[in-house]
């Protein structure tokens, strides 16, 4: 998928091409070759078709120009000291990989075609050097425009282009984070590419999760809490074409074109995404907010390939985040889009077909597996808890009520409200099921429970004393 140029780099690299470059005196003075001189001035500033016959009529010449070869230094290497001419060829080489296929392919046949770029992209820490956006930009299109898959460009060249990119999706600058995610989207081109962004995801992943987010308008602090809790930021802004944070409709659409890309590999990365990032939820929220269908699409397609490949773990979370409810209402939308509509019936008919069978018991365990609890209709249903308590503490070996003691073992500082269902919780299960109150105690519950009566939140003190009170009545029963 072409997209356009970003203004920044577009701008700077039209400034460039203006610049005049003194290429006879530079000749004299060893900063290039006669031969060189020659080649560059045979498809600079000519037309492109021209630019396009030249360059293929000499692939090897003009491989050797750019990457060098056994005895020949390439021009990057002679002009390595003149800032101004390294800035001219690698803005000359990238318009000519973005418009002759087959140089990409030519370089690739050096033995290492990567040795003189690479060092670039550490030319400085400075933003305001150009080297290194402008040595991104060439790698990106000389690996994109070959789709090379090779172990010197997906082992040794992509994870230091992944870590450069990564610097600018991190930096305040939006024209700077927008071209570090086009530039990802171009990389994103093979399963092993997808494979080695996803290893690097604490880089690469993470802070375009920060700009979703930031767009859904979620609190920092506890993103997870504020998702699960409703108590989002108001995330629309005032003007048309910036949501939460600031974040601009353009970055968020690449950004979401990113994340979807990513989701071929959903069958590897689906739980693991979820369970770090609450990509569910956080997609929920962002179809709530959606501007427009092409971001709306991207939601959609990207939902629907994480649940399908991950249909017993992430199912259950979309239905408590109430996605098929907020995808019965996008359906009623005239929605022009027929890619949006034909995602939308398959999301649909998956989480149809999934509830059809979905018990309120299979509902609780989903809750409890998602790891965050929430004032469900389960909770306070004493017919559930009467007909379903004594199948929680048998679930998986006892796995559920394990999982339970895991997320009253957190301090929920930002959502006090996980503690106070869980404490309600033990409390049921203590009242329904008194004898097998030791499985509790063991697992440390009773402990919890007891330690929970000294928090600072009232509900979470109501709800831990009235839980300890089904020990308590069982034990001046007995």
């Amino acid at each position: 998928m072409s997209l356009d140029p970003p203004t920044y780099l577009a701008s700077l690299q039209s400034n460039i091409r203006q610049r005049p470059i003194p290429w006879d005196g530079a000749v004299r003075a060893g900063t290039l070759t006669e031969d060189q001189l020659a080649r560059i001035r045979a498809v600079d500033k000519v037309k492109k078709d021209a630019r396009k016959q030249t360059v293929e009529a000499d692939l090897d010449g003009y491989r050797l120009l750019f990457v060098g070869g056994p005895g020949t230094k390439s021009v990057l290497e002679l002009a390595a000291k003149h800032q101004n001419v390294v800035q001219y060829i690698l803005v000359l080489l990238t318009d000519l990989l973005d418009t002759i296929p087959a140089l990409s392919k030519a370089l690739l046949k050096s033995g290492d075609p990567y040795r003189h770029f690479l060092p670039l992209l550490a030319h400085s820490s400075n933003t305001d050097d150009p080297i290194p956006l402008l040595t991104s930009t060439v790698l990106v299109s000389l690996m994109a425009g070959s789709r090379d898959e090779s172990a010197a460009t997906v082992d040794k060249a992509q994870p230091l282009v992944f870590s450069y990119l990564a610097s600018l999706t991190k930096n305040s600058d939006a024209g700077l984070q927008d071209i570090g995610v086009q530039e990802y989207s171009a990389l994103l081109y093979a399963r092993s590419t997808r494979k080695q962004f996803w290893s690097q995801r604490s880089e690469t992943v993470a802070p375009l999760i920060d700009i979703l987010r930031a767009a859904a308008g979620v609190r920092e602090n506890d993103a997870s809490a504020s998702l699960w809790s409703g108590t989002m930021s108001n995330a629309r802004s005032g003007f048309e074409g910036s949501l939460g944070g600031g974040v601009g409709l353009q970055l968020l659409y690449h950004v979401l074109l990113v994340m979807w890309q990513l989701s071929f590999e959903a069958a590897d990365v689906g739980d693991e995404l979820n369970s770090e990032y609450d990509i569910v939820l956080l997609y929920t929220q962002l179809l709530r907010l959606s501007p427009k269908e092409k971001t709306t699409r991207l939601l959609i397609s990207t939902l629907y390939n994480l649940l399908v490949a991950n249909q017993n773990t992430l199912l259950p979370t979309a239905v408590l985040a109430r996605l098929p409810s907020l995808l019965q209402n996008i359906g009623g939308r005239q929605l022009a889009d027929p890619d949006l509509q034909e995602d939308l019936a398959k999301l649909r008919e998956l989480l149809e077909e999934y509830t059809k069978t979905k018990t309120t018991f299979d509902e609780y365990v989903g809750e409890v597996n998602s790891g965050h609890l929430r004032w469900s209709p389960p909770h306070r249903n004493a017919l559930f808890w009467a007909e379903n308590a004594r199948k929680i503490l048998d679930h998986d070996n006892g796995d559920l009520v394990r999982k339970l003691a895991q997320i009253m073992d957190k301090p929920w500082d930002n959502d006090k409200a996980v503690l106070a269902i869980a404490c309600n919780d033990i409390g049921c299960l203590v009242r329904e099921v008194p004898e097998r109150r030791t499985q509790l105690e063991k697992i440390g519950l009773k402990k919890r429970v007891m330690e929970l009566m000294g928090e600072g939140d009232e509900n979470v003190r109501w709800e831990s004393l009235r839980a300890l009170g089904g020990w308590l009545q069982y034990s001046f029963d007995k």
